[in-house]
């Protein structure tokens, strides 16, 4: 039930680092990958995955990112999942959209979309400070992925393998996640975008 989902506003890190812990474990076990390959196929250690896995870590969006490469799904999927025993639902209010903070960056992102929910694509909103920077290697991935960014407020800079982007409000830049990747901002306030992730490759 829909009251079950506890608020993301009352989650502790504690509470989002067990969500993620779960959630990879979930994923490993149902591909029937040992920590060791896992651990070959994404690049993150054995003992970090064990970490996260038992909600003892911290993880960066880079190291997520990584993971997620590894399991062949896209990084808002670490954070999606319905919570166990309640039924996938159309609509998620905004007070039940789970929100992360990468604690490297600085930078917040809040899963829009319902979790669980049979969709080919997802939505995240992002809160990317000034001055932050986020380089994703994109490697390791069995199947391409796509997403679109658009930028509802400041700036910010999209290095696709070595070409640059400067997006401003408004903007609406499509790519195909096959390079490495660098999210920036260059300027002196906070930007806030809107991520449309293609959760399943297009041909």
């Amino acid at each position: 039930m829909l009251d079950t989902v506890k608020p993301a506003s009352d989650e502790t890190g504690s509470d989002i680092n067990q969500r993620i812990a779960d959630r990879v474990r979930e994923l490993r076990a149902a591909r029937g990958y040992t920590l060791d390959a896992l651990a070959a196929r994404c690049g993150v250690s054995r003992s970090m995955i064990s970490m996260i896995e038992r909600g003892a870590a911290s993880p960066t969006a880079v190291v997520l990112d990584k993971l997620a490469a590894g399991l062949g799904v896209s990084l808002a999927s670490i954070f999606g999942g319905e919570q166990e025993g309640a039924p996938a639902e159309p609509l998620a209010r905004r007070k039940q959209q789970l929100k992360w903070r990468d604690p490297e960056s600085g930078y917040t992102r809040r899963n829009l979309s319902p979790p669980g929910w049979p969709s080919p694509f997802q939505l995240v909103e992002v809160d990317f400070p000034p001055g932050a920077r986020v380089a994703y290697e994109r490697g390791g991935r069995e199947s391409t992925m796509h997403q679109q960014v658009w930028v509802m407020s400041g700036r910010i800079d999209i290095v696709i393998g070595e070409e640059l982007h400067a997006l401003q409000q408004g903007d609406c830049l499509a790519m195909r996640l096959d390079r490495p990747l660098i999210f920036s901002n260059p300027a002196s306030k906070a930007a806030r975008y809107i991520l449309v992730i293609g959760d399943a490759p297009a041909n």
